[in-house]
């Protein structure tokens, strides 16, 4: 019998062995995992912030790209406009005897500067300003004198109108030169 316990002392400790190696495999195997985990997880975080990223610049985009199309069309709209403006000066100028008439027009007139002001057109303000070729179309040339120095703008033929930053229309003058 003795020897029976010697020789189960070794298988006993073969089995203990054999059971820390399993264990220790399983631990490598868990870590493994774990560090497959921890790398799946980086990559998915990676691609949520590019994705993110991507979500912002597209809102950011479209809000632009919306924001100009509104703008261009206020300008076509103002620039169809402009002429019936520019037919409205001319008629408040014309000589009239009736001055409820002329008085009505007034109104009307005011109303519709009024109503594009608000849209933010403003005149361009050009008589007696320094030619700008950015906001100016000069369609004549006349003699520099006392009252128009050089490259000064000395008649207005047509107003300009600005929306906001934007040019709708330029102004057409003469150049004193």
């Amino acid at each position: 019998m003795g020897e029976e316990i010697r020789e189960d002392l070794p298988k006993e400790e073969e089995i203990v062995e054999d059971e820390v190696l399993e264990a220790a495999e399983e631990e490598t195997d868990e870590a493994d995992a774990a560090d497959e985990m921890a790398e799946k997880l980086a990559q998915m975080q990676e691609q949520y912030v590019r994705l993110y990223a991507e979500f912002d610049n597209f809102r950011k985009r479209t809000a632009k790209e919306k924001l100009e199309t509104y703008t261009d069309a206020t300008a076509k709209s103002v620039e169809q406009l402009l002429p019936v403006l520019d037919n409205f000066e001319r008629a408040i100028d014309a000589p009239c005897t009736d001055e409820q008439y002329k008085n009505g027009m007034e109104m009307i007139f005011t109303q519709l500067k009024t109503m594009l002001e608000k849209m933010g057109v403003t005149e361009i303000e050009s008589l007696g300003a320094e030619f700008n070729p950015n906001i100016h179309q000069a369609i004549k040339r006349s003699e520099a004198n006392e009252e128009f120095a050089e490259n000064t703008v000395c008649e207005v033929f047509q107003k300009g109108y600005m929306l906001k930053d934007r040019l709708v229309r330029p102004a057409m003058v003469a150049v004193a030169g």
